[in-house]
């Protein structure tokens, strides 16, 4: 069986086969079907089956590019078609978000998989959320990009990123520097998204102006924060008490999201005591959505989902 599917121009094509066919070259290896590009017209061949998903992917990608002029990376194309396959009744265009914002780069950041989409919609739609799961499943990442976003837009006024600086095998005393030089490394990896969705200058002016401001938890004590949107990260390694200090700060016109792992805590015993407690106390109050992400939501190297999955396993 033979379909055709019409592409608007070249730029198009180049956009959805990828460096050196690479996208063309993944689908037809998933679903075992042959891609041949003629001019403006690309054909598919294979059976009726493999065609129909394969279809489906492409005009997805297809309404991407001709939308927002979207780029496809290899890992944006395997999630996709990952989600595909499982998909039973509709495809990933009714599934998979449009986009939160832009990198620096120009690259569009948003969900990629259906745990994510839940987050990022539980995000826009409760004051509180807690996102909690393994390492690479986009928490923080996709956290910070609701955050830039809305203070693009106004919604909010600041954006405070916080985290408990905890040692991890090594102690704060035998590293270099003042205060603020030994807790840097632990604030880094919120530097890290920050950077990635807007301009150094611009950030760096936003710090100084207090606009944005990334500081240890032990520094939140004490406040009220208004009309901002709050990012509390690592939050295994927060205890109960300062568990229920960080969720007594939040002000009016605020929002809280707080990411954790709770296998991999840090505290003495390995026991993410605050994250726990919070489970157990604040699940039924309205306002507040707590979403489980899996290895199914892992976003990074293919294999770090296979870890995680061993994992589980083990443990179970």
């Amino acid at each position: 069986m033979d379909k055709i599917i019409r592409l608007q121009s070249q730029a198009e094509a180049q956009s959805l086969m990828g460096t050196q066919d690479a996208n063309i070259k993944i689908i037809e290896k998933e679903f075992k079907v042959r891609l041949i590009l003629r001019g403006e017209h690309l054909k598919l061949s294979g059976s009726s089956g493999n065609i129909k998903k394969a279809n489906q992917l492409i005009e997805y990608l297809l309404s991407g590019i001709r939308s927002a002029n979207q780029e496809i990376g290899q890992s944006d194309l395997t999630y996709l078609i990952a989600n595909l396959k499982k998909s039973k009744k509709s495809s990933p265009i009714a599934q998979l978000d449009t986009g939160i914002t832009r990198s620096c780069a120009g690259k569009q950041i948003g969900p990629k998989t259906a745990g994510q989409r839940e987050y990022v919609q539980a995000i826009r739609e409760h004051d509180i959320v807690f996102g909690i799961g393994p390492a690479g499943t986009g928490k923080t990442y996709l956290a910070m990009a609701c955050a830039v976003e809305e203070l693009k837009k106004q919604q909010v006024r600041r954006i405070i990123l916080t985290r408990p600086a905890i040692e991890a095998g090594e102690s704060l005393g035998f590293l270099p520097g003042d205060m603020q030089a030994k807790i840097s490394p632990y604030l880094r990896p919120l530097y890290d998204a920050l950077y990635d969705m807007m301009e150094g200058q611009r950030i760096e002016k936003y710090i100084e102006t207090g606009i944005i401001e990334v500081a240890p938890l032990a520094y939140m004590r004490g406040r009220t924060l208004n009309d901002a949107f709050i990012i509390l990260d690592e939050a295994q390694n927060c205890t109960a008490e300062q568990m229920k200090m960080f969720l007594t700060r939040l002000g009016f016109d605020s929002k809280a999201v707080i990411t954790g792992d709770i296998t991999q805590s840090d505290l003495p015993g390995a026991n993410p005591i605050g994250l726990l407690q919070a489970q157990d106390i604040l699940k039924e109050i309205r306002g507040i959505k707590f979403i489980y992400f899996s290895g199914a939501d892992v976003v990074r190297h293919s294999l770090v989902q296979r870890i995680i999955e061993a994992y589980e396993k083990t443990v179970r």
